[in-house]
Formats: structure tokens, C-alpha cells, sequence
């Protein structure tokens, strides 16, 4: 069981997650955690402190997502590259589609706060790419940056009835990286 300020980061993700930055308030996020009135407010003085503490446990939760969803070590060419990606992929728009919903939200009302995140995720991209001999690495990690986000967010709007194929994705990854 995860302790009471994670429990209240949790529900306030799921908040986001379902009805946007506006629908972030201390009196949500108590109802979301079912705990009392005021709890969050204790534990968090001001929507501010709210928001930054949000972040945090977002920052903490895609570290973690890596790591798990990661695979063991460098892809060994294109093709695992292609599949990894397109596993992340569908585990963002499938099991942690809430995550990810709360992570466009936040990034919608503050650009910044996701900033990081997409440097460090385009940084692991190009020695990956390097190493693999793609050409233009840097830009081409961007590419499949932009692609990846643009995939998400029409698994989780306009494509959100559709089953989402692995295949299909990988090979938009490796169309994206051919030379």
C-alpha cells in the first residue's frame, strides 16, 4: 500500500487524467484517494505545491515506466528497435493510457514541465541510432519523437476504438529510420 502523500498523487494523476488541469482541485483528489475532506490540502497548502508535487510523481512514474517497460539492453538493429518502440507505445496507450492522458494534460498547461522528459527520451534515441548506423541521428530521434506523440494521442482520441497493431507501428518506426 503505498503511503498517504503517493495515495493522494495517484488520485490527482487520475484527475488529470480524466478531467484536465481545470479539474484539479484538492476537494478531486480527496474524493479520487476516498479519504477526508481537507487531506490534501494538509498535505498540499495550495494548488501550486499541488501541481509541482504532480510533477514530480509524474517525472517519478515514467522513470519507472523506462525501466520496466525497457528492454534489457541496446536493440541489435532496427527491427528490435522498431518492436521496443512499438511495445511503449502500446503499453502508454493501453495499461498506462491514464498516465499518459495526465501527462498531455500537464503538458498542454505547462510546456515546460515536460520539457525534460522528451530531451531525455530523444537523448536515449540517438546513440541508439548512432550505434545502429543511422544516418542523422539527432534528427531522426526527433522524428520518432514527434511520431511516437502523435500516435498517442490518436490511440487515446480519434483511433480510441481501434485495436492498435504492433506491427504496424513497427513499421512506421523503420520507414521513419529507412535510409
Amino acid at each position: 500500500m503505498p503511503d498517504r502523500r503517493t495515495q493522494l498523487l495517484d488520485a490527482a494523476l487520475a484527475v488529470v487524467a480524466d478531467k484536465g488541469m481545470k479539474g484539479l482541485t484538492h476537494r478531486a483528489v480527496d474524493a479520487a484517494a476516498q479519504v477526508a475532506e481537507g487531506t490534501t490540502s494538509n498535505y498540499f497548502r495550495n494548488r501550486t505545491a499541488l501541481v509541482e508535487a504532480v510533477l514530480d510523481r509524474l517525472e517519478h512514474l515514467d522513470t519507472q515506466l523506462l525501466r520496466d517497460q525497457g528492454a534489457a539492453g541496446p536493440p541489435r538493429n532496427l527491427e528490435e528497435l522498431a518492436g521496443q518502440l512499438a511495445s511503449m507505445l502500446l503499453a502508454l496507450a493501453g495499461e498506462h493510457a491514464g498516465l499518459t492522458r495526465a501527462r498531455l494534460a500537464l503538458s498542454l498547461d505547462r510546456p515546460e514541465a515536460v520539457t525534460a522528459g522528451h530531451f531525455r527520451l530523444v537523448g536515449g534515441l540517438v546513440p541508439a541510432l548512432t550505434a545502429l548506423g543511422v544516418a542523422d541521428a539527432a534528427a531522426r530521434a526527433r522524428d520518432l519523437a514527434d511520431y511516437g506523440d502523435g500516435v498517442l494521442l490518436h490511440l487515446l482520441t480519434v483511433r480510441r476504438d481501434e485495436r492498435p497493431d504492433a506491427a504496424s507501428i513497427a513499421a512506421a518506426v523503420r520507414r521513419l529510420l529507412a535510409p
